[in-house]
């Protein structure tokens, strides 16, 4: 089966990428260096392709109601040119994805799902339709997904637009940029001040093109999906798959913010209740290695001195930025308490970490971003 490819594709050989399989496509890893990329997100600026990202478009007279009930969070008094972050779970609290909800008018919304969700997400959707009255389109082939991410992000996109800056986190506007027709949002996934940018397909290249060009100046330059990696888990931000899957509830993953339960009805309701009311039996936690070596997805950890097997990693690499190991672990609850010893087992050896405080990192600013 051949992977898929996005409109950006004949750029990564211009721009010396490396590519691998993810979610079904050929995606760049990286350009000139994962640490490169991540030290220019979080110093200057870097710019991603993720147009591997779904869209759907949601239309109807019951448009806010249906999503409503498709998810957590509370939409219900999401504005035009607002967006919001939320899980979509399972009758049995378990995810089915976490997205962003776009809404574009009164009955026009857009969801943006994850690329490796995007078939099992549509189909869902269309599963849990019901009687509302609402028509569900899945545009994700007309549609590229640029991230401009880092400090200078905003000096960048004012040369298209000054007005654009002004975007406050999760809002967006649908603009030009280059003479391109964009929606612009200030949201991203890498814990820095950023926007992402979605724009018609045949039009992405060009696009790129000029949006490096013109942050060439201002330290500018391409990232791939390795360094929005460790960006996402330095800001401890959710990756589908490892902290949230169809076994881990939002709730599990530390996002119980997002899980409204006065809103009404919605689908994974009572089970979510139900755990949060009884009480976690286990959770994600932050840890950082205190031995030699880099914890992984999949890794044991045990109670310190002890074979007792208490969790596992859902995440890890060695913090580009905090120079030293971290992971995020699924923890029986006993052991998630700030400054618990455990060890995670790498490579046959078992190394010392310690439960610590998250996010591991979070820049000096009030905005916060998520994907």
């Amino acid at each position: 089966m051949s992977l898929k490819k996005t409109p950006l594709y004949p750029l990564y050989s211009q721009l010396g990428a490396r590519t691998i399989e993810f979610g079904g496509w050929d995606m760049p890893v990286q350009f000139v260096g994962i640490l490169d990329e991540h030290e220019a997100v979080r110093n200057k600026a870097g710019l991603f392709d993720v147009s591997h990202m779904g869209e759907f478009e949601v239309v109807g007279p019951d448009a806010r109601a249906a999503i409503q009930y498709w998810v957590t969070n509370d939409i219900s008094n999401l504005s035009t040119g607002h967006a919001i972050y939320t899980p979509m779970v399972y009758p049995d609290g378990g995810t089915v994805d976490d997205l962003l909800v776009y809404c574009l008018g009164e009955n026009k919304f857009w969801l943006v799902v994850n690329a490796g969700n995007r078939e099992k997400d549509f189909s869902w959707i269309e599963q849990n339709k019901q009687s509302f009255q609402v028509e569900i389109r899945d545009i994700s082939d007309q549609i590229a997904l640029l991230a401009l991410q880092g400090p200078a992000s905003h000096d960048i996109l004012a040369h298209f637009n000054s007005e654009l800056i002004h975007l406050k986190p999760f809002e967006f506007v649908e603009t030009n940029l280059g003479g391109f027709p964009c929606l612009v949002s200030a949201t991203g996934y890498t814990g820095e001040l950023g926007f992402e940018i979605y724009v018609q397909e045949n039009y992405a290249t060009s696009l790129f093109a000029e949006i490096l060009k013109i942050g060439q100046p201002y330290g500018l330059i391409p990232a791939g999906l390795g360094a929005r990696d460790t960006l996402r888990l330095e800001a401890r931000l959710p990756l589908y798959g490892h902290e949230l899957s169809q076994d881990i509830t939002p709730i599990e993953a530390g996002l119980k913010a997002f899980v409204k339960f006065d809103k009404g009805d919605f689908i994974g309701k009572e089970a979510l209740y139900k755990q949060w009311e009884s009480g976690l039996s286990r959770k994600i936690v932050g840890l950082r290695m205190i031995g030699r070596g880099i914890p992984r997805q999949g890794y044991s950890v045990y109670a310190k001195d002890s074979q007792e097997v208490i969790g596992f990693l859902t995440s890890g690499t060695q913090s580009p930025t905090l120079k030293t190991p971290i992971g995020l672990a699924m923890l029986d609850m006993a052991y998630t308490a700030i400054g618990t010893q455990v060890e995670v087992e790498i490579r046959g050896r078992k190394v010392l970490a310690e439960v610590i405080k998250t996010p591991f990192y979070r820049r000096p600013s009030t905005q916060t971003s998520v994907k």
